[in-house]
């Protein structure tokens, strides 16, 4: 895995203050994406324990929220391993720490059994996030006074709950 930029003290991806990773790689290429740079696999740096030791350390500042990881796209199969290694020494090391993560690939379809960014760790992955915003960027569904979304069609998902009633829980108070 690749990262394409590290944001500290962000506060555009999720409630609070947050450490902000997007990595590389993305074969969603919707039209007008923000960041299409990061759509190659290999744009920016090789992400190596270094990285990661100074994700941990950074985030765990008192005054950081959570983190957040997006992109590129964190779901496409090759991220997702390495991206379960950083979610679980974050619930080890930081629990209590919130994260994000951003997908243009859809919960309830893309990322179950049988859909088409599923593999053994998913489930993992999104047992222990907090909040997923999931759908892809659709340029036509643009709004810029949506808060943490880009385009109308994309939902802000509480992850907790919707893993433990097994019923999507769309976050509507965030949604404006």
């Amino acid at each position: 895995m690749h990262i394409g930029e590290i944001l500290i003290a962000d506060s555009a991806n999720g409630t609070g203050i947050r450490v902000s990773i997007f990595v590389s790689g993305c074969t969603n290429h919707c039209k007008g994406c923000f960041q299409p740079e990061t759509w190659d696999f290999n744009y920016g740096v090789l992400y190596t324990k270094e990285i990661e030791d100074f994700i941990i350390q950074e985030v765990s500042k008192s005054y950081y929220d959570g983190i957040t990881i997006l992109g590129g796209e964190p779901f496409e199969i090759s991220n997702q391993y390495e991206i379960i290694k950083l979610i679980r020494r974050l619930k080890k090391e930081l629990p209590q720490k919130n994260i994000w993560m951003y997908t243009g690939f859809t919960y309830d379809k893309d990322l179950q059994p049988g859909g088409i960014r599923y593999i053994e760790c998913t489930d993992e992955i999104l047992d222990n996030i907090d909040i997923l915003v999931d759908g892809k960027f659709i340029e036509e569904l643009k709004n810029i006074s949506l808060n943490f979304r880009g385009s109308e069609n994309q939902r802000i998902i509480d992850m907790k709950s919707t893993r433990r009633h097994n019923q999507k829980v769309v976050l509507s108070s965030l949604n404006n």
